[in-house]
């Protein structure tokens, strides 16, 4: 079992999202109030290709651990700093296959969809990030870090201190790939 530490979320198109004490989420669309909500796309450059395809990006998740390793590295990094809806430690989100069910709390439940694709504007943030959390394997495969997206599937509030509780999907398991 994991642990919410941190729940984010921003009205209006901003790179960061603020800390909230609870956020609200609505089944099918997301986080309410957040500029992400709703059941086809939202990002502004998935909008610009197809303004109907699905949303699959309702609620991003990031693990703590990550945000040590980056203050770490010298990067002033906060929970919602790099976008993310809801903070997590002790849960491997990068490991976890497509389709998983994170039960966060006592009632809301989201579903994994893929990894969040890093795109340039984490390095005007902060210099330098963007290398941070694109590496390349041993093999010279791209690995990303930032974090995986997900939709929501029951609704519910969320908070810092809820456990988090991982449902596997039925095997074979699906690896992650961006969404």
């Amino acid at each position: 079992m994991g642990v919410v530490t941190a729940v984010s979320r921003n009205e209006e198109y901003t790179f960061t999202k603020q800390a909230r004490e609870s956020i609200t989420l609505l089944a099918g669309l997301g986080v309410e109030d957040d500029v992400h909500q709703g059941v086809t796309v939202k990002h502004r450059s998935r909008v610009a290709k197809d303004p109907t395809a699905p949303n699959l990006r309702q609620v991003h998740l990031m693990h703590e651990e990550l945000h040590d390793e980056l203050r770490a590295k010298g990067h002033s990094v906060e929970p919602g700093s790099i976008g993310e809806n809801i903070t997590t430690r002790g849960v491997d989100l990068l490991g976890l296959p497509r389709g998983t069910r994170l039960h966060l709390g006592p009632e809301a439940v989201v579903e994994v969809t893929g990894l969040r694709n890093p795109c340039v504007q984490i390095d005007a943030f902060s210099k330098g990030l963007l290398k941070e959390v694109l590496r390349k394997d041993e093999d010279g495969e791209l690995v990303r870090l930032a974090g995986i997206m997900s939709v929501v599937l029951v609704g519910g509030v969320v908070r810092p201190g809820d456990e988090i509780r991982v449902e596997l999907p039925v095997e074979p398991h699906q690896a992650l790939a961006p969404v």
